[in-house]
């Protein structure tokens, strides 16, 4: 991971239009039913956000092309889930991960519409509820009113943290790059560490 994160780094610094597309897709992948479950999108826009302070990536645009990305994303899924209803849970690539797709299912009956907010923070959940809420017929108006304002909370909470950190070690190392790939080492432990918590709630909450 350190070695495609330092090639990613330094591709992003030489190609500053191309690595807003990046943050773009990472952001879309992340959303897609079961690849975004593999895909480390929020580490890749962790990474990259570390750019920012040293002037290579802008924070509007690093912003800009997350949430676009994300809703682009989360739409996608929906609309797809909304227009196929429940049959699409037990398609390919779904039926691979029934269990996945039971936990999205059961997260979703818990908490509703809120499971859309919820969702956007814990990966890898958010890869199926969007397609999930399509499927049980969530209506586009409640669901783009939730995940809408849930994206612009996300985005910032996995830039801004980033920008914070290079920020620090920048002015107490003066080697940010060496130290990108530890920042974005710790964002995906936080990030395993809440997936991780979330599966323990999970297992509890289905019915045995």
């Amino acid at each position: 991971m350190d070695a495609f994160l330092d090639t990613l780094i330094a591709f992003a610094s030489a190609h500053r239009g191309l690595a807003y597309g990046v943050l773009f897709l990472a952001a879309l992948l992340e959303a897609v039913p079961v690849l975004g479950s593999l895909v480390p999108g929020s580490t890749i826009i962790l990474a990259l956000s570390a750019l920012i302070p040293g002037g290579e990536l802008d924070l509007v645009g690093v912003l800009a092309s997350a949430a676009a990305g994300a809703v682009l994303g989360d739409g996608a899924a929906y609309l797809i889930g909304h227009r196929e209803q429940r049959q699409i849970l037990s398609a390919w690539p779904m039926s691979q991960h029934p269990e996945l797709v039971a936990r999205a299912e059961a997260f979703f009956q818990r908490f509703g519409g809120w499971a859309v907010f919820f969702a956007r923070f814990v990966p890898p959940i958010r890869a199926f509820v969007p397609v999930t809420a399509g499927a049980l017929q969530m209506t586009p108006a409640r669901f783009f009113a939730i995940n809408i304002p849930a994206i612009l909370l996300w985005a910032p909470a996995h830039v801004l943290p980033g920008v914070v950190a290079a920020t620090a070690l920048e002015q107490s190392h003066g080697r940010l790059h060496h130290w990108l790939p530890v920042v974005a080492g710790v964002a995906a432990l936080l990030l395993m560490a809440g997936w991780l918590l979330w599966r323990r709630r999970q297992s509890r909450a289905l019915p045995k």
